[in-house]
């Protein structure tokens, strides 16, 4: 997008962000136009901390510092920040987990700070706040600094797809990351692979990325999965094309704009399905990468579920 265009964004931009804020529900701003202030404030900030590194630079010399080679240079922005939807009662497959790929204290520090991969546990909290449901989330955290805490989210099965919404709101929120990858609690990932395949895909700038599919819908209520709203895919009975939810990838663009839109985005009984719905008629790079598809070890695969 062209400064120009930016220019012509800001005043949006204010709309927008009055939108949110005083008028609640209230906004006449497009989809495409939010979308555009996104990306124009992607622009501004990449700008500045140019800026920023180009007045350091200057400063103390245009050494090996600026090219990475000095450790003790401030953060870049995390390649992509994981999280691991979890619930109560599975501390054997969080722990599982931290000791397939994960890692713990110093090791999990070092993934982070040299891959630029930040993995972090999600859980709500329980419908009796603060019970021992909680207070065992609490002590494990304290142990091992690996949660995000859903303070707002009431920890159900049935809540998955709001759960994985407000997920990726946090995560815009709180991390200026080029991707947000969502994780089931029974797949074990190969964090080389994934960085490998997602820096490929760096300077796209909407990706929905993961092992695409499609599926019947099932509209009886006794079937496991069971889709009350089954009349509205349609004669065919069939999903639009969306990422399986084991695990999938939104870029930094499509997960601000779920963090905006949530108050006014619908979810179906699957979260796959629900964040699928999200993007469908958005302009975003729908990327069927088959590394993606969990099932077991395979060369160069992304992940593997495991019972």
């Amino acid at each position: 997008m062209s400064p120009e265009d930016c220019g012509r964004m800001h005043k949006i931009g204010f709309i927008l962000s009055m939108s949110l804020t005083e008028f609640q529900g209230k906004s006449a701003i497009s989809v495409d136009d939010s979308l555009k202030v996104i990306a124009c404030r992607e622009q501004q900030k990449k700008l500045s901390a140019l800026q920023m590194e180009l007045a350091a630079a200057k400063e103390e010399g245009f050494v090996a510092k600026y090219y990475g080679i000095d450790k003790a240079k401030p953060k870049k922005k995390p390649l992509v920040v994981i999280g691991i939807l979890t619930s109560f009662g599975r501390r054997n497959k969080r722990d599982a987990i931290r000791k397939a790929w994960m890692g713990q204290g110093a090791a999990l520090n070092k993934m982070e700070s040299e891959k630029g991969i930040v993995t972090r546990f999600v859980i709500g909290r329980s419908e009796n706040h603060g019970d021992s449901l909680d207070l065992e989330i609490d002590i494990e955290n304290r142990q091992n600094n690996d949660f995000i805490v859903l303070k707002d989210h009431v920890e159900t099965s049935k809540q998955l797809p709001k759960k994985t919404m407000f997920y990726f709101a946090h995560v815009a929120d709180n991390w200026e990351a080029e991707f947000y990858a969502k994780v089931n609690d029974d797949v074990y990932v190969n964090v080389d692979a994934l960085g490998n395949t997602l820096a490929a895909h760096v300077d796209k700038p909407r990706v929905y990325m993961g092992c695409m599919k499609s599926g019947e819908v099932f509209s009886e209520p006794n079937q496991k999965w069971y889709e009350p709203e089954w009349w509205k895919f349609g004669d065919g009975k069939s999903y639009f094309r969306h990422a399986s939810g084991k695990i999938f990838v939104v870029s930094q663009a499509l997960a601000k704009f779920v963090s905006i839109n949530r108050s006014k985005l619908r979810t179906y009984a699957h979260d796959d399905v629900s964040v699928g719905s999200w993007f469908i008629g958005l302009d975003v790079s729908h990327i069927n990468e088959r590394k993606f598809c969990c099932s077991s070890w395979a060369s160069g695969a992304i992940c593997a579920g495991v019972q």
